[in-house]
């Protein structure tokens, strides 16, 4: 016959019953399910099954109530903890606002801040002589600190008329579907990216211990990347150009309208920035093609530069000999892109552009 296991009497069977009944912390029900079968006289494994819990964990459950009686029932991560990760807390709350408000400003040498930073911040604060770097990433998370990219925005742009552009933006589109009924209107956005021999480097994942290299030569040759996108559909068109001047940008603009099909039953609203030679005289618009152009100075408000970092990946820490071997690759990479939609719909299709 299977041994019973001990339960102490710190509650009698009907009360662990309605303890198990009552409480609203489904890890806590489950504990208390378990003793309360027990002290039916069900075996500790018979128990386990039945409430559904792995038979050391249920050991584990049994031997804190016969210590503790209800608080080792307790789910632990509902209490609030005064420390991180177990360990003991560095900062009081009046340090711990202290170092938020730190956070706001520049770290003392004029840098970033950084999880050894901020733990040698708190050495000073408490003239402690050694705290751990991992502990200043701790508390940087605790604040809820996060790292990232800054989203570019230009000191010069306005941001009364790019609130008014995104306003404006649904008239604009539906003016022009009221213009040409019996056509099909979509809008693209178009931009330039220069790349080129001058390396990218970036950060990539490696092995711990096993710091990856790139080969570098600094040279200053250019080719630039037209790239036009659709972003309720995240269709994509490329052009690999050699220089960006208003002749190279209406060979451009021709080749987007045979690619996109404009017809008199199709047009398209583009929508680009104010670079200079888009303005130029000598630019010849396609019929069929409407030029809409952002405010100046407003990266933020083109979905077409987030193409850039997806262009750029295979170009990411290699040498390349020459502009041809670049350009190759990035052949193969714009193929590539034009059959990776749904991605570049999710990073290109902007809340205000979808106009009811």
């Amino acid at each position: 016959m299977p041994k019973k296991a001990k339960l102490l009497p710190h509650l009698s069977s009907s009360e662990l019953k309605q303890k198990y009944k009552k409480t609203s912390d489904h890890v806590e029900s489950r504990r208390w399910h378990l003793l309360w079968k027990v002290s039916m006289g069900w075996t500790l494994k018979n128990s386990a099954i039945a409430v559904g819990i792995n038979y050391d964990y249920a050991k584990e459950i049994l031997k804190k109530y016969n210590d503790l009686g209800e608080e080792g029932v307790k789910n632990g991560k509902n209490q609030s903890q005064s420390f991180l990760r177990g360990k003991k807390s560095l900062l009081n709350p009046k340090q711990l606002q202290k170092l938020a408000q730190a956070l706001k400003s520049r770290p003392e040498d004029g840098g970033i801040w950084t999880g050894p930073k901020v733990a040698r911040w708190i050495e000073r604060e408490n003239s402690i002589e050694k705290v751990w770097n991992q502990r200043g990433w701790d508390y940087l998370k605790k604040l809820r600190y996060s790292c990232q990219s800054p989203r570019p925005k230009h000191r010069k742009g306005d941001e009364v008329e790019q609130a008014k552009f995104i306003e404006t933006w649904p008239y604009k589109v539906k003016k022009l579907i009221e213009k040409y009924p019996s056509s099909e209107i979509e809008i693209w956005f178009f931009d330039e990216h220069r790349v080129g021999l001058k390396p990218i480097i970036k950060k990539v994942w490696s092995l711990i211990g096993e710091r990856p290299t790139a080969i570098v030569s600094h040279r200053y040759e250019w080719l630039y990347v037209y790239g036009f996108v659709r972003p309720q559909t995240g269709e994509t068109f490329w052009y690999l150009i050699p220089r960006v001047n208003t002749l190279w940008l209406n060979l451009v603009y021709e080749a987007f309208a045979v690619d996109a099909g404009i017809s008199g039953n199709k047009k398209v609203l583009l929508v680009e920035d104010n670079a200079g030679w888009h303005h130029s005289q000598k630019v010849k618009i396609p019929e069929g093609i409407f030029i809409e152009y952002l405010p100046a100075y407003s990266p933020e408000l083109q979905p077409a530069e987030r193409l850039w970092k997806l262009v750029d990946e295979p170009l990411v820490n290699e040498y390349f000999e020459n502009i041809d071997e670049l350009e190759y690759v990035l052949v193969k990479r714009c193929n590539i892109l034009r059959e990776m939609t749904e991605e570049i719909k999710k990073l290109t299709n902007y809340h205000w552009l979808n106009v009811a």
